[in-house]
């Protein structure tokens, strides 16, 4: 295990988001399981559960021990992609299992955990040193739910 790992804590439903999150984002799977065998501020002995997984590289702990703090938009999770394609197909995925599209490429999912699902690209572009082609790309992106790449691109270009 990694020395960083962020831990994703559900009420209920943990084995499912996970199952959800790695058959979506490729080069993603699920680690070791841990059933806490002692009594927890979450319940009694069994009733925490921690599953390790990974995405795309990345790794997380996900921990299913009952109602404490719901997630909210301080903590997202962004999938950085680089095609329309894979864009659309992640994204549809979250809306089909559930999801909420928001605004700028983010979605809630069905557990309530924030997403950004955008191009790769997106950093470069508004991180450009030509301070009004990344301020058009910008404005353009704000004005989106789901991000279209051709309408960021066509910006960047003037």
């Amino acid at each position: 295990m990694p020395k960083i790992v962020s831990t994703l804590w559900f009420a209920e439903e943990a084995r499912e988001a996970v199952e959800f999150y790695v058959s979506i984002i490729p080069d993603s799977r699920i680690g070791r399981t841990t059933i806490l065998p002692a009594e927890t501020p979450s319940g009694p002995p069994g009733s925490v559960e921690l599953i390790e997984f990974t995405l795309a590289g990345q790794a997380f702990v996900a921990m299913k021990a009952g109602p404490f703090d719901s997630f909210n938009h301080s903590f997202s999770v962004a999938v950085l992609l680089d095609s329309q394609a894979e864009i659309d197909r992640i994204w549809d995925a979250f809306l089909a299992n559930g999801g909420t599209p928001e605004a700028c490429g983010w979605l809630k999912d069905r557990w309530g955990l924030s997403w950004q699902i955008v191009p790769r690209a997106l950093s470069e572009m508004v991180a450009d040193s030509d301070r009004e082609r990344a301020k058009r790309v910008t404005e353009v992106m704000l004005g989106m739910v789901k991000i279209d790449m051709s309408a960021l691109e066509k910006a960047f270009a003037g």
